[in-house]
């Protein structure tokens, strides 16, 4: 590439022999020279414009406006150049006030006259109405071109603004024709000109023809300036020819060209935008040799490029470069280095630069803010989202509903109902309106602390409000209200979720079987399931964990087998959380065996089990009295890398005190104390609760004793196991002062701890004191089923049958609701008594409050019917005992077997 010398402008004559003919677009090219008339008409004109009289008065003259054309308004310019100002005034008054069509040849005659008398803005603002006639710029250019030579206008640069103002209006390709029309009439457009002329085909992305031009306009011999080889520089790096930009800079470093930080800035943002950053970084740090420093777009350009290729924490040094150098990074910068650290795991980091940036003024923008203090919410670091929010105002950052979403959210999701209330408040304030999003939050967090009653409050308010409810709504309302065994509340949600159109959803359908489940209510939940499926709502590994669980608890291990079968098939992978309910439900069938052989199958295809699937099989062990195997268990725990959790040791201990082995008892303490484990609350009453049923009264004193020296607190319940071990062993005195202690203690006594009272004083047939005691207990709200069927069962022994029938009627006055054992023990009462009919009223009545009569209930009323003589019913009762799945016992058939010998003829004449 040659050394060019700088191109001069020609001072052009308008008798220039190069000068052609331009095309006639004056109003004047139609029409004879100016006559006398028109000379007199122009003279009178041009006293008007240059006269203090109302321009609109004398142009209300039918004389005048009626007569007016366009080449008049030519002539009137040309005698007014002298004042280019009122010449521009009057221009406007026509065209604004009048209406006036005016002829290219006036605007180029006024534009050429504003640039004479340097009003550049002026002339730059009526080219632009020029440009909107959307002329031919041929035709505008030979107008512009035949204006300045034939009234011999001083200066070109009318041309150059009109090339720049076809740049402006995004017709770069009108501008270069203009370009070259400049070229072949003998002018040149100044070199700013043709710098603006080459961006302007950068910005519509004709590089290959900013490439032509360039070489065009070096071979007119220009010397292209800094900005002109900059647009080359760019159209290089977009075409992605980095050999030729390379080369580019290369001359001009060897060519002497005075070089600027702009050049390199280019080339460095075409490397870094084809992804070649590490070129880029290497253009930078050789700036310093050729005596330039990276300024601060060389920083931003390549902390942009570096996180376009995932370089999160190159871009943050160089951040940290800028900062040290006194050079505040860009928005953009920042904010796409903050959202790649965080996206990447980093959170703290990409919260260390806020506080960075933020003390030199630099802010990221409000989505990347919002994006970082959710990421924080999300990875537990709250307090740091918290000091985010609270710096906002000061950063001059404005919450929006969304940054107010996040933080209720993540307030209702850590229990902090009150701080997320308190923040509803505020964004109400501020004059924000509430979206759904925050009212779920709500929501979602009142359910889960059991707050239900606020809970559909919000629900009601938020529809009030407008809001229509969403899946996410319904769901959390049905889930609070399973857990709540609010079972019909939650149902009616489900229908009135799908009467309004919005469809349940995995969760929704999770949180309904989960509540069946736990209801024990396993068809209902099952045909829940079924419906799941059959509208294509795919069940998540909770769904099908819930069900194999509810399952086990059934017993029925084989529906539970058979749905992990299904669960595999369709791709979820099984956890702990599945294995757990499984081998929890072989042992509860006393399969305990065929659950070892599934533990060591799971173990040869390589599946984690971690202490809860152990301590399931322990559990089942230790309820067959099988401690050898037990104590096996925990070795190969031990072997597989498990650790003995305080679960697994207490269902251990339970075992140990089952068989009475006290030696076992306290290895299996001493143990726990060397792996640093202590017994907690649990375990001691575990040990107690077993000693004092056995009666041995000294050693369930003794573990009180260790429990409370190693510093734990009895609780109610040891406090009461206690005491049910002093009442069982007659030692009524030492239960009544160990109860006062406990109060004493601020451990208030429950229904359980009165019901060791009531049991003992019930036995002893003490039947007032038991009456006295229950009326206490009523009045401080702690009577329920079981001290009920206490006093039903004194009275019943008693055979005080009607005492016991008005308890019954009493319990449900007082709102408590008796159940299988509270009827069965009157029914039994009644039929030791003869009093059948009465009994299988009883029955009934149970029946139809849908109580479940349990296999000794059965056995109860059977036995009655036995020795009355209604064999008929008794028969009866059997049969509907098997159709409910309940099978007979030895004292069903020994019932039935004795009614059968009574009333047989036979029998009753051989006796």
């Amino acid at each position: 590439m040659k050394k060019h010398l700088r191109f001069h402008r020609p001072l052009l004559n308008p008798n220039n022999p190069k000068t052609t003919a331009p095309i006639s677009i004056s109003s004047s090219s139609i029409s004879d020279p100016f006559n006398d008339n028109d000379e007199k008409f122009v003279t009178t004109l041009t006293s008007i414009v240059r006269s203090k009289q109302s321009w609109s008065l004398a142009f209300n003259n039918p004389s005048i406006s009626t007569n007016l054309k366009p080449h008049h308004i030519e002539k009137l310019l040309l005698q007014t150049l002298d004042d280019s100002r009122l010449a521009l005034r009057f221009f406007n008054f026509l065209g604004l006030h009048k209406n006036f069509n005016h002829s290219t040849t006036s605007f180029c005659i006024l534009i050429h006259s504003l640039i004479d008398s340097k009003l550049f803005w002026p002339a730059s603002s009526v080219i632009q109405t020029l440009l909107t006639r959307n002329l031919n710029p041929s035709l505008v250019f030979d107008c512009f071109l035949n204006s300045f030579r034939k009234y011999n206008f001083l200066s070109s640069l009318g041309f150059d603004l009109l090339i720049q103002m076809y740049v402006q209006n995004k017709k770069a390709l009108d501008s270069v024709l203009v370009v070259k029309l400049m070229r072949e009439r003998g002018l040149m457009p100044e070199i700013r000109t043709l710098s603006c002329v080459l961006n302007g085909l950068i910005r519509i992305r004709r590089f290959d023809m900013a490439l032509v031009l360039f070489d065009e306009i070096v071979s007119w011999g220009v010397r292209p300036d800094g900005y002109v080889y900059s647009a080359v520089l760019r159209s290089l790096c977009e075409l992605k020819d980095f050999v030729k930009a390379k080369e580019m800079i290369c001359y001009l470093e060897l060519s002497g060209c005075e070089l600027s930080v702009v050049m390199y800035n280019v080339l460095i943002h075409g490397l870094c935008k084809s992804q070649r950053v590490w070129e880029a970084v290497e253009v930078k740090n050789l700036l310093g040799e050729k005596g330039l420093k990276a300024d601060v777009v060389t920083y931003c350009t390549l902390v942009l490029g570096l996180c376009k290729v995932q370089e999160f924490e190159v871009g943050r040094e160089l951040i940290n470069e800028m900062v040290e150098l006194g050079f505040a990074p860009s928005e953009a910068a920042v904010s796409s280095v903050l959202d790649g650290l965080r996206k990447n795991g980093n959170v703290m980091g990409s919260y260390d630069l806020v506080i960075q940036v933020g003390k030199i003024g630099v802010v990221p923008n409000l989505f990347i803010y919002n994006a970082l203090i959710n990421s924080l919410c999300k990875h537990g670091n709250l307090e740091e989202a918290i000091s985010l929010y609270m710096g906002m105002g000061a950063k001059g950052l404005l919450p929006n509903d969304i940054t107010y979403a996040i933080m209720i959210d993540s307030f209702c999701k850590r229990g902090k109902l009150e701080a997320a209330v308190e923040l509803f408040g505020k964004m109400t304030d501020a004059g924000i309106k509430a979206t759904i999003y925050p009212y779920n939050s709500l929501i979602s967090g009142h359910c889960k602390l059991r707050k239900l009653s606020a809970a559909e409050s919000l629900f009601h308010e938020m529809i009030n409000k407008g809001l229509n409810p969403t899946v996410v709504t319904y769901t959390s309302l049905i889930d609070g209200f399973c857990k709540e065994n609010e079972l019909d509340k939650a149902f009616r949600l489900y229908e009135e979720m799908i009467g309004k159109g919005i469809s349940p959803n995995t969760y929704t359908y999770t949180a309904m079987i989960s509540g069946f489940c736990r209801a024990c209510m396993m068809a209902e939940a099952s045909k829940l399931f079924e419906e799941m499926l059959e509208k294509n709502v795919l069940p998540n590994e909770v769904t099908y964990n819930i069900m194999i669980e509810g399952h086990c608890k059934e017993s029925n291990t084989t529906r539970a087998f058979e749905l992990l079968d299904e669960m595999m098939q369709r791709g979820l992978v099984p956890d702990t959380y599945t294995y757990r309910p499984l081998i929890s439900g072989l042992c509860l069938t006393g399969r305990v065996s065929e659950a070892k052989e599934f533990m060591d199958d799971l173990h040869k295809d390589h599946r984690k089990l971690n202490e809860m699937c152990f301590s399931a099989l322990l559990h089942g062990y230790c309820k067959e009295g099988r401690l050898s195997d037990a104590l096996n268990t925990c070795s190969e725990m031990v072997e597989r890398g498990i650790n003995m959790d305080l679960v697994c040791y207490a269902v251990l201990i339970c075992g140990t005190l089952k068989l009475n082995d006290s030696k076992r008892l306290l290895n299996t303490l001493k143990e726990m104390h060397d792996r640093r484990l202590r017994p907690d609350n649990v375990i001691y009453t575990s040990i107690i609760d077993a000693y004092g049923k056995e009666g041995d009264l000294k050693k369930a004193f003794g573990f009180w004793d260790i429990m409370v020296g190693e510093g734990w607190i009895p609780n109610v319940i040891t406090y009461t196991v206690m005491i049910n071990g002093l009442c069982k062993a007659g030692l009524v005195d030492k239960a009544e002062i160990l109860c006062k202690e406990m109060l004493v203690n601020c451990s208030v006594p429950n229904q359980v701890t009165f019901g060791c009272f009531l049991d003992h004083l019930s036995k002893e047939e003490n039947m007032d004191a038991v009456v006295q005691l229950h009326k206490e207990m009523l009045n401080g709200f702690l009577a329920n089923t079981v001290t009920y069927n206490i006093l039903i069962r004194g009275f019943c022994k008693l055979g005080r049958i009607q005492e016991a029938t008005e308890t019954l009627i009493e319990m449900i006055d007082n709102g408590i609701f008796p159940d299988c054992i509270s009827y069965s023990t009157i029914i039994y009462g009644n039929c030791r008594m003869g009093h059948l009919q009465e009994a299988i009223r009883l029955w009934d009545l149970m029946l139809n409050k849908g109580l479940m009569p349990d296999r000794v209930a059965y056995n109860f009323l059977i036995h009655g019917c036995c020795v009355t003589g209604e064999l008929t019913k008794a028969f009866e009762l059997r049969d509907d005992m098997m159709r409910r799945g309940l099978k007979p016992n030895r004292a069903t058939y020994n019932a039935l077997i004795h009614g059968t010998c009574l009333n047989s003829p036979v029998l009753s004449s051989g006796g």
